[in-house]
């Protein structure tokens, strides 16, 4: 869920780039060849920032199967039902044709067969061939293949014999469309789902572990009845990528009979199928709407009413009713806090209104004594009121309470041994914390690699990763509903790839047991990671360097697509970039983006799309948000 004050400003401006380059090349969404389309400016405020909208043509009269396959293929763009597309079928192809199968995205306009048909001729067949980059499903979720693939699409014509004109006669389920026209006729959003309960965490049996809403990212298209297509999408279920660890109110054989909105800006939605039940279950079920709608609707929805088929049945949740489940309601109460460690003396200081701040309480706000090795990475909690802190050189994990309850430093809650030959990487690293108050770190001992996970005073547990083939774990960053993490890998020749993956919690309070799997790369064409954060509860902020480019910052979804939106400027020279993972359940304003250069370690906030210097009385050698 992205916020309005974050990403308005950069949708408007990539908007009007996309739209000059459209018009000067003198059309839009179109293909090589075939009908002529209607452009016009759209004028619906939900997408005020789309400026170009598809209307299809009917197929011409005489048209051959080259041309005719070339509308085709424009008509499935388009803003419609597909009623156009099936015009340029016969009538048993357009019966058994099945468009929301999938959408296969190509790199550019299909290869369209450049054979030649006879008047003698009453049937034709040809491949049309294409590059797949992407594909979404027919739960409208996206997945970015993992290197292109040349793909050969089977059409068939025949001329139809009361008429004469040729038609398509079959061809493969779902549409093909080139990633511009996707972009132009398709747009993401987010569907909202309860993370899986946590059957080790701490609290009781009946409470269990904290409930929250994540984010599953979907494609659908923009003006087919956007709110009831979302709603359709939530009850429908999750990603089934996300649904291990994903849970939802709806019961099996719920759907949707229609939803409408009001001058209120209340979204009702009235559901078939389903018995409501009690209101417990019709507000969990309201809240997973409310989000959806609320995503979809741009600031068009405020309220939920929800009823069932039964006369007085149902419910009506708004965003002030739900401050424990919302999406990022588990970042914490210290999310929009800033913290920075000082370069000279290792000390942590927590930026304040005015000034350059204060050190922290407890042992952290103080330089380390004399003969001390001093601190490496700091990760502060997510409620603000502790402190992971690496030292020994990186072979000690420190968990340090950011108050006045005692004067040194704590023993170690985590040591990796020291070998020999060791590098000075080889130690623990990326210290994160979870809004289930677990830590996660990466030892990176060479005979040991693995993932670990603290919790409260029991042992660390050793979390099993399904790495990909040929990999190195080097870094993570988990999210604040401890369901999702990002991972940094390296290969054998030194090249890093994002990827992100799910944690499955299980075992019981006093055997918990946890596993990183379901692995998805992201960002595939970016090979130096410099820094990973998340940057609300649906996508990375992630620096880094395509292969012959100069490095930079990205925005990537959680479905592994990279937003559309214009990255903030900047990036070649940055050490490090970090955004806040904090709640979006509001539309306050988002904690700034913050990044260090790596020649003079200068602090940068990024404000209104602009850089601005941070200006200390002191050197900081790194930056911390909460997590």
């Amino acid at each position: 869920m992205r916020r309005t004050s974050r990403t308005e400003p950069r949708l408007a401006a990539v908007a009007g780039v996309v739209l000059g380059a459209l018009l000067a090349g003198g059309c839009a969404a179109m293909p090589d060849s075939g009908g002529v389309s209607k452009v016009e400016l759209a004028q619906d405020a939900v997408d005020k920032n789309l400026q170009v909208r598809v209307f299809p043509m009917a197929p011409p009269k005489g048209a051959k199967p080259r041309d005719l396959l070339a509308g085709f293929l424009d008509a499935v763009t388009a803003d419609e039902s597909y009623d156009t597309a099936r015009m340029y079928l016969t009538d048993e192809a357009a019966a058994k044709w099945k468009p929301d199968a999938r959408i296969q995205v190509l790199s550019a306009t299909p290869s369209l067969p450049s054979q030649t048909v006879t008047e003698a001729e009453s049937s034709f067949a040809a491949p049309v061939s294409g590059m797949v980059v992407a594909e979404v499903d027919a739960k409208h979720s996206y997945t970015f293949l993992d290197g292109q693939k040349d793909v050969d699409f089977q059409f068939a014509f025949v001329r139809e014999k009361k008429s004469g004109e040729w038609r398509i006669d079959a061809l493969p389920d779902g549409v093909l469309i080139n990633e511009t026209n996707f972009r132009i006729s398709y747009r993401q959003v987010d569907r909202f789902f309860y993370a899986a309960d946590d059957p080790s965490a701490p609290g009781t049996p009946v409470i269990g572990s904290p409930e929250v809403l994540i984010a599953d990212p979907i494609y659908l298209r923009r003006r087919i009845d956007p709110l009831t297509s979302a709603a359709k999408a939530v009850v429908a279920g999750p990603s089934d990528w996300l649904a291990p660890v994903a849970r939802t109110a709806f019961p099996p054989g719920s759907n949707v009979d229609r939803v409408s909105i009001d001058e209120a800006r209340t979204a009702h939605v009235v559901l078939a199928g389903v018995d409501l039940g009690g209101t417990m279950l019709c507000k969990r079920m309201a809240a997973q709407l409310f989000y959806t709608l609320a995503d979809q609707g741009k600031g068009q929805v405020d309220k939920v009413d929800l009823k069932g088929p039964r006369a007085g049945a149902g419910c009506q949740v708004a965003r002030g009713d739900l401050p424990k489940t919302g999406p990022g309601a588990l970042t914490g109460s210290a999310a929009q806090k800033q913290f920075f460690q000082r370069a000279d003396n290792g000390v942590l200081v927590e930026a304040q209104e005015t000034g350059d701040g204060s050190a922290v309480r407890g042992p952290l706000g103080r330089p380390q004594p004399n003969g001390k090795d001093p601190l490496g990475t700091i990760a502060v909690s997510r409620d603000g009121e502790r402190a992971a802190a690496i030292g020994g050189k990186g072979h000690q994990l420190y968990l340090v309470p950011l108050a006045d309850t005692g004067q040194a430093m704590p023993e170690p809650v985590l040591t990796t041994p020291v070998r020999s030959g060791q590098k000075d990487e080889d130690g623990l690293t990326s210290p994160s914390w979870d809004g289930r108050g677990d830590l996660w770190v990466v030892d990176r001992d060479p005979q040991n690699r693995r993932v670990v996970m603290v919790r409260g005073n029991r042992p660390p547990l050793t979390v099993p990763v399904d790495s990909p083939d040929g990999q190195v774990l080097q870094d993570l960053k988990i999210s604040s509903d401890a369901v999702r993490i990002a991972l940094v890998f390296k290969d054998a020749r030194g090249a890093q790839s994002l990827w992100i993956g799910l944690v499955v919690h299980g075992g019981t309070r006093e055997a918990p047991t946890a596993r990183i799997t379901g692995l998805r790369r992201v960002a595939p064409a970016i090979a130096e990671v410099s820094s990973v954060s998340w940057a609300e509860v649906d996508q990375l902020l992630v620096l880094g360097k395509e292969k012959g480019r100069l490095q930079q910052l990205h925005y990537i979804s959680t479905d592994g697509s990279q937003s559309s939106e214009a990255p903030p400027q900047g990036g070649e020279g940055m050490a490090s970039a970090q955004a806040a993972e904090s709640r979006v359940d509001t539309m306050d304003q988002a904690p700034p983006v913050l990044a260090r250069q790596g020649a003079d370690g200068k602090i940068y906030r990024l404000v209104n799309s602009q850089w601005r210097e941070l200006v200390l009385n002191f050197r900081a050698s790194s930056f911390i948000y909460p997590g």
